[in-house]
Parts: C-alpha cells; structure tokens; sequence
C-alpha cells in the first residue's frame, strides 16, 4: 500500500511563521512536523510515499529528499500556485499513487494512530479516520453510525457508516483516511476541487465509512498550538 501527505496548504493560519517556511517544515519536538509522518509510515512497513507541494515546495524536496534517511521512497507531486485543495491534489497524483487503495494524511496534523491500520481497509469508497471535536471545532464534521455492510465498505457486518452530523454524538474528521483510486474518477487531474463535496456524495449513496480514534491527534493550525506540540513532545522521555 502506498502513503500520500498533503502538503501544499499555504498554512495562513500559520502566518508569520509559514511566510519563509512551509508548514510541514515547521519544527515540532526537534523535527519537522512531517518528519513524524515519515517515521510512523517507516516504521508500519510503508515504502512508496507521494507528497504534494505547492507553496514553498522547493524547500519540502530540498529537506526530504529521495525519502532514503527513513528507509522511504518519496515521490512528489507539484502543485501550481494556491495550490489544487484536496481532491484536486489527490487526483492529480493518481498516476503516482497506482491502482490500489491507499493511505492518505494532512501534513498539519499530529497523531499516533497506527499506520497499519490502513491495510486492513481496502475500501471500494472511503474510509475516514474521526476523533472526539477539538475545542476550536466543537460542532464537529459527522456522525458514525452501525450499520449492515452495504457492498460499498470497508468491512464486514458492524460497519460504522459516516452521517452528516446530527442529534447523534458528532466527531471531526481527522485528516487522515483510506482511498480508492474510483472516489477521485470524476475529478479532472489538475483542476482545484475540495474533499468534501466527494465526502458529501458519498454519505448520500450510503457508501462512506469511518471509524473513531481515540489515541493522541492535533491539529496543528496556529502558532500557539505548533508551541504546545512542541512543548509536549520535548518533554517527552
């Protein structure tokens, strides 16, 4: 299976601190913030990794290189100035991704789920990682709820179906899920397109899937929550 992060957001929420330095480069517990990606995708068995870039991107190849120093094989896919949004990003890699479904992770994020996961879920759809509402998204994303397996799924009878959000406990995507190559068909490779209005289609067919984590995750979209990260993980034994 292979590995996408994204990583062309222009981080404007970063600002002044993605100004000169793109976001996944920013420093967190002694390393970049993608380099914790890159260590955990390593160490579940991971070998073909492909990385989006837009602002700034020259700096994320110059710093990762070939992906050897993790025992990686990193491909890069550019991106054009404001970048092409998630979907958009996503399609356009396509034909560095292949045609099995695979793994995908926001570069902004921090997490500790367990990247092996992953290869459990082959998914004919979407398979999205959900965790409890950080205190900055308190409304949540959707809802996950039990039902049969349609056909569409990621796993056998149980499986939890993603719902829009509703009188059921609400959660917040995390940024990190499992793909088929088919989600993106309709997708013109290097026009911008946003993740939700696939997401969208999805839940209305019944055929997206999703699961609750309840390990570490942080959003890292602000100078003061990269502080706090880095805080936490420098105290770390």
């Amino acid at each position: 299976m292979k590995a996408m992060i994204l990583a062309a957001g222009r981080g404007e929420r970063m600002r002044p601190l993605t100004d000169h330095t793109p976001k996944p480069l920013l420093m967190a517990g002694g390393k970049p913030l993608i380099a914790w990606h890159l260590e955990r995708l390593a160490a579940a068995g991971f070998r073909e990794i492909v990385i989006n870039h837009a602002h700034l991107g020259s700096q994320i190849e110059k710093a990762l290189g070939d992906g050897s120093k993790w025992g990686l094989n990193i491909a890069y896919s550019p991106e054009p100035p404001g970048a092409l949004e998630t979907a958009g990003g996503i399609a356009t890699a396509l034909p560095l991704l292949g045609d099995d479904p695979f793994l995908v992770v926001n570069g902004d994020v921090y997490c500790d789920w367990d990247f092996n996961r992953a290869r459990q879920l082959q998914t004919r759809n979407a398979h999205l990682i959900m965790v409890a509402n950080p205190a900055h998204h308190t409304g949540g994303d959707f809802s996950l709820l039990p039902s049969p397996a349609s056909g569409g799924g990621a796993g056998g009878e149980g499986t939890l179906h993603v719902v829009y959000a509703s009188g059921e406990q609400t959660l917040t995507y995390a940024g990190i899920g499992v793909f088929s190559p088919a989600f993106f068909a309709n997708v013109k490779p290097g026009n911008v397109m946003k993740l939700r209005p696939l997401l969208d289609d999805a839940i209305r067919l019944g055929t997206l899937t999703g699961e609750h984590f309840t390990g570490r995750w942080v959003d890292v979209g602000t100078p003061q929550r990269l502080a706090e990260l880095d805080a936490s993980l420098t105290k770390q034994p």
